[in-house]
């Protein structure tokens, strides 16, 4: 002992050989989620649909909006090694009536809830030409495009924006590579089979034509590393070759004809162009804003839509609660992108370019519209009892939201849903509700 105190020599010690590395095995994960929502809207339209919306389309009535069962093993990309991992999600929900991929089963469920894969892929990170390497995905995964996602726990708010619902892609087939130039710059490119398609023509692929999607990746940016940027395109022909057979085989099926191809069959050759910029700061430890920023045009309709939409997202001083907001402005220049489908099939039966019997559209379309909307909302998130088994965590999420034309249409407050029909009496819509997402 010197001077009152134990030499480093003196010391116990139960330091030991260092635990082993985690296995491959070990790191794959199993995850579900369970969310469920109600939209209220004070004018009860004679549709019972809240114009505008796809995952919270039905007026005043419960949804199970989502079940997911997610499978993964993530990939490590920070280490200069070779590394392999899969995801595979599954989802049974209302939602699923909008997140199918064309050909895998969109309709093998005659009901509001249905069941879809979300992703699956398998990945891998090559250490190959660039500081960070090479990351692949070969399979489906959700597409690289704006700030709102299919899975409900990433998103601020249970509504979605315009431009999440009409102007982008919701899911890609194909492969993706994504190189890590630096820790500035990444770069994206993929060769997918089209925008929700999978493979195989008529039926997976609505016109048997590639698409590129990709863009550029921009971290850390600003004094402070603060800023973030994503800006991303996916070109295309997106509309059927096909069209005018009956859902759900589509035999017999004619060319489809576009006025902006001059009236002949085009889905194999007009193009769509989905452009989309994310901006994210996070201005302070609590405070997160997020612009994204729109432009889709289709050669096809023809029709093109633009817009943007502004997030803000603050923490509280009570560490459960956070407050929200979402302001947009988005044009759909002839009305063809916003549309309401009230038959459970009626989202595929538009990819594919189906009828319903009589020759009828399966989608309600208006005329031409600048919406503009405004949404207020809270996450909550309280505390699990750790006397909860298998309950990691709650998320409830209620909102006010009020949606207006800026042109003076009335595409608001459905009259009637009937084949084709479907007309709207007012300029403005307030909805009022939230969700409660469980994450197991």
């Amino acid at each position: 002992m010197t001077g009152g105190y134990a030499a480093a020599a003196d010391l116990p010690t139960t330091k030991g050989p260092p635990p082993p590395p985690p296995t491959w095995w070990s790191t794959v994960t199993v995850n579900g989620e369970i969310d469920a929502g109600i939209m209220g809207n004070p004018d009860s339209p004679p549709s019972g649909l809240n114009w505008g919306r796809l995952f919270d389309d039905k007026a005043n009535e419960p949804l199970f909006n989502q079940g997911l069962l997610t499978v993964q093993r993530p990939i490590d990309s920070s280490k200069p090694v070779y590394d392999v991992g899969f995801a595979f999600q599954l989802m049974y929900g209302s939602d699923a009536r909008y997140t199918h991929y064309l050909g895998e089963c969109e309709y093998c469920i005659n009901s509001l809830y249905q069941v879809t894969v979300l992703e699956a892929y398998v990945q891998a990170h090559t250490p190959w030409i660039f500081d960070g390497g090479i990351d692949w995905k070969v399979g489906q995964w959700p597409t690289l495009e704006g700030a709102e996602v299919m899975e409900s726990d990433l998103n601020l708010f249970y509504s979605h924006s315009y431009i999440f619902n009409y102007a982008e892609p919701f899911q890609d087939t194909g492969v993706l590579a994504i190189a890590h130039v630096n820790p500035t710059i990444d770069l994206y490119a993929s060769i997918v089979s089209g925008e929700n398609t999978s493979l195989g023509f008529p039926y997976g692929d609505n016109n048997a034509t590639p698409n590129f999607e990709g863009g550029v990746g921009l971290n850390k940016l600003g004094p402070n590393g603060a800023v973030t940027v994503l800006a991303t395109t996916h070109i295309g022909p997106q509309d059927p070759f096909f069209g005018g057979g009956l859902e759900p085989n589509g035999a017999g099926q004619t060319p489809m004809l576009y006025p902006g191809c001059g009236f002949t069959a085009c889905g194999n050759s007009a193009l769509r162009f989905d452009n989309d910029i994310v901006v994210t700061w996070t201005a302070t430890d609590k405070l997160t804003l997020t612009l994204d920023g729109n432009y889709t045009r289709d050669n096809a309709l023809p029709d093109e839509t633009y817009g943007a939409a502004g997030y803000a997202s603050y923490q509280t001083p009570i560490d459960w609660l956070k407050i929200n907001g979402r302001a947009e402005v988005f044009r759909d220049d002839t009305g063809a992108f916003v549309g309401a489908y009230p038959n459970v099939f009626g989202f595929a039966d538009s990819e594919h370019g189906y009828v319903l019997p009589g020759g009828f559209s399966p989608v309600i379309t208006q005329a031409p519209t600048t919406y503009f909307e405004v949404t207020g909302g809270l996450n909550i998130t309280p505390t699990i009892p750790s006397s909860i088994p298998y309950l990691k965590g709650v998320i409830i999420r209620p909102e006010v939201r009020y949606d207006t034309s800026l042109n003076g249409t009335t595409p608001f407050d459905l009259v009637e849903t009937g084949p084709g029909a479907g007309f709207g009496t007012k300029t403005d819509q307030v909805t009022v509700g939230g969700d409660i997402i469980l994450k197991f």
